[in-house]
């Protein structure tokens, strides 16, 4: 579907005088108000294309209509998103669910709808029709040798593709672990898995980048061979300065201090990015923002702070990506109430008296450090994240956009109301 820009021109002259009284409000209130539209302005999110179709849960998948069928209608659907918010102008493809046929028509695609190509993902964790051998007992960790090749190969083809896209990074997560004590060499895994990486790195192109994800838990329960930070840290620490850690959000164990992992990492200048999501208990891969947007604020705080002290560039000197499987939402609806809640939080962490913070933090002033902190939370940034959109040709309500034009109905009508999108 081609949501047309008169549609957003539109809309936004319905809630232009709204918006321009709480935009006015807003820079009355906070410094430099300016400077932070700018930065969000140059933000940018990349959408997983597996995101775009109905999720599924270990017990059932209930698809929902219009999903995207192939590659093409999945970049359309990002295109879509990133003219409502202009803030996804980026696509992160899953190999091999999205191999593109014709790379040039595809890369030709995507420029047409302003996109850019993200990390590539490679896919170890599911056997695929016509594989040869099993990944059931893990991949790069296996005790066949012939198994652990068969993953490497893999990788390295997502490497190929991903050149041909334009894409610069690799980004590796394993589902390799254990179910049961006694079922795995801890030590022979990590060995494994690491010669195999070895190889993988030492393919890289000179400009890319290689992250290591890695997950408490699921789909093995007893160990994962990348399990933590840590193990990632380890992992990539050992495999040169082209290779960092990624952070998914629900890949921890409950309560985990995310925020301190965060800036370590940072600190250490191995963090190489994100998938946002949310969760309530493990990898729920909920909206991001929708269970715990203070814990997400705080990350913020932290990234902030980190890439200020590196000089890390905000908008490129990471990888940003949202990693969530819908199932009850419309994946669209549910994608632009992600990117808005990621730039809401980045917007309020950098609303932070940094100077102030500082200097309570010097004097163990613990209440004044809450304040400052909390103050920033409650502040309402929506009208700058709006203003950032509308300067960019995007809509003031993206969703209500969304609604009003029925795009769920017409990618029915385009589509079917029984379609299934590759992966997930």
């Amino acid at each position: 579907m081609q949501l047309e820009q008169h549609n957003i021109q539109a809309h936004n002259e319905q809630a232009l005088a709204a918006h321009q009284r709480a935009f006015a409000y807003i820079s009355g209130e906070i410094p430099d108000a300016e400077g932070i539209v700018a930065r969000l302005a140059d933000f940018q999110v990349a959408i997983p294309s597996w995101a775009l179709g109905t999720g599924g849960t270990r017990f059932g998948r209930f698809p929902g209509g219009g999903e995207p069928r192939n590659l093409e209608e999945k970049i359309a659907d990002i295109g879509l998103l990133h003219r409502l918010n202009r803030s996804s102008g980026a696509i992160s493809l899953h190999i091999p669910w999205d191999i593109p046929s014709n790379p040039a028509h595809i890369k030709a695609l995507a420029a047409q709808q302003e996109l850019r190509f993200d990390a590539m993902n490679s896919n170890t964790f599911q056997d695929q029709p016509g594989q040869a051998l099993s990944y059931k007992f893990g991949s790069l960790q296996n005790t066949d040798k012939a198994i652990r090749r068969q993953a490497v190969e893999h990788n390295l083809e997502v490497i190929r593709h991903g050149v041909e896209l334009g894409s610069e990074s690799l980004t590796v997560w394993l589902s390799d672990g254990s179910c049961f004590p006694g079922q795995l060499n801890f030590r022979q895994a990590f060995e494994n898995t690491l010669r195999g990486l070895q190889e993988i790195y030492a393919a890289l192109p000179a400009h890319w980048k290689m992250f290591v994800e890695y997950k408490a838990f699921e789909p093995n329960f007893y160990s994962t061979t990348v399990g933590d930070w840590g193990q990632s840290y380890l992992y990539a620490s050992k495999l040169g300065p082209q290779a960092y850690t990624l952070v998914d959000l629900g890949h921890h164990l409950p309560n985990a201090n995310i925020e301190q992992i965060v800036a370590l990492l940072l600190m250490e200048g191995k963090l190489g990015g994100f998938h946002f999501n949310d969760s309530k208990y493990g990898d729920d891969d909920l909206t991001v923002g929708s269970i715990k947007p203070y814990q997400l604020f705080l990350i913020f705080c932290e990234l902030v702070e980190g890439m200020d002290a590196r000089g890390i560039d905000h908008a490129t000197g990471l990888g940003w990506m949202i990693d969530a499987s819908h199932n009850v939402k419309d994946p669209l609806e549910d994608l632009l109430q992600s990117v808005e809640a990621i730039m809401l939080a980045y917007a309020q962490a950098l609303l932070v008296d940094r100077k102030a913070l500082t200097a309570a933090q010097a004097g163990h002033d613990v209440a004044a450090a809450q304040e400052i902190l909390q103050k920033a939370f409650r502040t309402d940034v929506r009208a700058l994240a709006a203003e950032a959109r509308l300067r960019a040709g995007g809509a003031l309500n993206p969703l209500g956009v969304y609604r009003a034009a029925n795009v769920r109905a017409e990618l029915i009508r385009e589509r079917g109301a029984k379609t299934f999108a590759t992966g997930l």
